[in-house]
């Protein structure tokens, strides 16, 4: 459903990250950018069957390809890649969601999971993990969800955890800061015709861990109040 033409545009802005650049072959970008909104589109309409979506549509998932340079020196104005998160609010919601990445080179990838944590989030996660590890161990140890997300990606601490021992049956999962599992793609299976099903497979694999995060995070929350 992607277009070869969309990464290589993505690829010729790697080369030349600048406006002036860009102003020249902004036709090249809204044509991958409508490349992208079909994808979306059509992420859409078929995690809808097994997950409530709401309402939203590709413009209230993708992110925008301007960078925010302002605290960063690195002063390239625009990402290299395109990306959306697909789950329910879009991708402003502030829950767990699927984040897909469409870059050149092999970078492409679904992912989803424990990525910017708060500390109140961390506090949760661990009190679950220390409570009901098994659930958690289930979703993510399960052999056919390893096989489609061999990377496990995020920062660990070096020891335990507060107001844990270091000898914790979980203690790997209770060191981590963050938790995201992912599954890269190659530049050829991006644009073949099978890749947007192949999305849909992973999100399939990924519900069931988004979902415990999102009831940790939130849902547990709001069913005690």
């Amino acid at each position: 459903m992607l277009n070869k033409s969309s990464l290589l545009f993505l690829k010729d802005l790697a080369q030349h990250n600048n406006k002036e650049w860009f102003a020249e072959n902004r036709g090249r970008y809204e044509s991958a950018k409508s490349d992208l909104e079909t994808l979306v589109d059509y992420l859409i309409t078929n995690v809808g069957r097994f997950e409530d979506l709401g309402n939203i549509r590709p413009k209230d998932c993708i992110f925008r390809i301007n960078r925010d340079i302002r605290f960063s020196k690195n002063k390239d104005p625009y990402k290299s890649f395109l990306s959306a998160a697909i789950g329910p609010g879009g991708r402003n919601s502030g829950r767990i969601d699927y984040y897909v990445h469409i870059q050149p080179h092999g970078e492409s990838f679904l992912g989803g999971g424990m990525w910017e944590a708060t500390p109140a989030q961390l506090n949760k996660f661990r009190q679950e993990v220390d409570y009901n590890a098994h659930q958690l161990k289930t979703i993510i140890e399960n052999p056919v969800f390893r096989a489609f997300f061999p990377l496990v990606w995020g920062e660990k601490l070096k020891t335990a955890p507060k107001g844990y021992p270091k000898d914790h049956p979980e203690i790997d999962l209770l060191q981590r800061k963050q938790l995201f599992f992912m599954h890269k793609f190659t530049d050829e299976e991006v644009i073949a015709p099978g890749f947007p099903d192949r999305v849909i497979e992973g999100i399939q694999l990924l519900k069931p861990y988004t979902d415990f995060l999102n009831y940790v995070f939130f849902d547990e929350e709001e069913e005690q109040d």
